[in-house]
């Protein structure tokens, strides 16, 4: 029995066409022209709805193991599916840290009951302490996809020159969280108006674009990929954008709330809208887009970091992060619809960063896994926290009247949402 979508709008990176899909034995079978269908196969109307890649969502933080008060693999799944996520690659730092292979093979086999394609991001330091490196060609072996420490930086110059080395021997992606801890420790907002109205310490522009420069200048000198995570300021884009005219193999990633929104969103003391990098100002909102539009920014990830409400009850105390997979794909269309094509929002929040994670997804092709939403570009629909699919409520979009929804989506061709 094939799965045929009839009618359709199909968007790829390089093109749009109308017509029919085929899914069969998990893969696009046809893709466009007009579909034959026998009394055994599943019949989806698509007329007037787009049908896209599925997400992949390169940044996000499913807090299993340890942590699965705020989320877990499955519940974060469920979140991404609603949201057109088919893949997503998942961040080390939970408790213990995807520093073992034990792990990572954990991770995977949780997974497989969870409808999407998840890939183990493993830690570059044991526990993400800083102190030694792991053993990258054992965590690959046992199936991580990528090394990262993310939600700290890796200090040591020597240190992450060796993962540098190393990611580029083995063919693993690189993801660098670049922060100066002695600038940004213990700041809750963007350094300047905000924290000064609020009477907090502030996360300075330098804590950010000033290790991003350090990180870049590393992999040069020895001419390694690396991929900086969740760019949000002015400098940190021009510094990237520099290192690509000079030929550095950098790529970087943004979230949706970097270009959507600014500093001011704190001043109502909700830690819903405190994140690492926090929320910046008008002027690096407008550089974040810049590089969305110039190319200098690669991919739109969500860095999903789901917390309990009682976690983020305190606005000083709380723990930084957002939940923001099922509102990533309505996001980018609602802020960026009148500056991006359809094309290039297929490219930023699928095909380029299934290119940079090596993994497939990207494109609707025949032959390629059946993983794809069908989306309503026109519908509107109000973020309520209380209706989304993952566990955790601290949405950044919470409120927001958004304009297109996910109608269904689909991973190996098989229906998850």
């Amino acid at each position: 029995m094939a799965v045929i979508i009839k009618n359709a709008t199909i968007v790829n990176p390089d093109k749009i066409i109308t017509g029919d899909i085929v899914i069969s034995g998990g893969v696009f079978a046809q893709v466009g022209g007009t579909a034959d269908a026998s009394g055994e196969d599943q019949i989806i109307g698509a007329a007037g709805l787009h049908v896209i890649p599925g997400l992949v969502d390169m940044h996000v933080h499913l807090r299993d193991p340890g942590q699965t008060h705020k989320e877990d693999i499955i519940s974060g799944c469920a979140a991404a599916a609603a949201g057109g996520v088919t893949s997503l690659v998942c961040m080390p730092n939970t408790n213990p840290a995807v520093d073992s292979p034990e792990t990572v093979k954990y991770i995977i086999e949780k997974s497989s009951a969870a409808g999407i394609r998840v890939y183990p991001a493993a830690a570059i330091t044991r526990g993400l302490s800083g102190g030694e490196c792991c053993d990258y060609e054992t965590l690959k072996n046992a199936g991580a996809a990528a090394i990262s420490d993310d939600g700290r930086p890796v200090e040591s110059d020597a240190m992450l020159l060796k993962a540098l080395e190393e990611g580029k021997r083995l063919g693993l992606p690189v993801l660098c969280h670049c922060e100066d801890l002695t600038q940004a420790a213990g700041g809750k907002v963007n350094a300047g108006r905000a924290s000064e109205l609020l009477g907090v310490k502030g996360m300075s522009s330098s804590s950010e674009y000033g290790d991003i420069e350090r990180t870049v200048r590393l992999a040069e000198s020895i001419d390694a990929p690396v991929h900086i995570c969740h760019v949000s300021t002015k400098e940190s884009i021009e510094i990237i954008r520099r290192a690509k005219a000079r030929g550095v193999s950098v790529t970087c990633e943004t979230a949706p709330h970097y270009f959507a929104y600014t500093s001011g969103k704190v001043l109502g003391r909700d830690a819903d809208y405190r994140m690492n990098p926090p929320l910046r100002e008008e002027e690096d909102r407008l550089a974040v887009i810049e590089g969305l539009l110039d190319g200098t920014i690669d991919a739109i990830a969500t860095d999903h970091a789901p917390h309990s409400p009682e976690e983020k009850a305190d606005f000083v105390k709380a723990p930084n992060g957002v939940v923001g997979m099922e509102t990533s794909l309505a996001a980018v269309l609602t802020f960026m619809r009148d500056r991006l094509t359809l094309n290039e929002i297929v490219r930023l929040t699928s095909l380029n960063p299934a290119r940079i994670m090596k993994i497939s997804g990207g494109e609707i092709r025949v032959g390629a896994p059946a993983d794809f939403a069908i989306v309503d570009l026109n519908e509107k629909w109000i973020v309520k926290p209380e209706n989304l699919h993952g566990r955790s409520r601290n949405a950044v979009f919470k409120g927001e009247e958004l304009t297109g929804k996910v109608k269904a989506t689909f991973c190996g061709g098989k229906r998850i949402f």
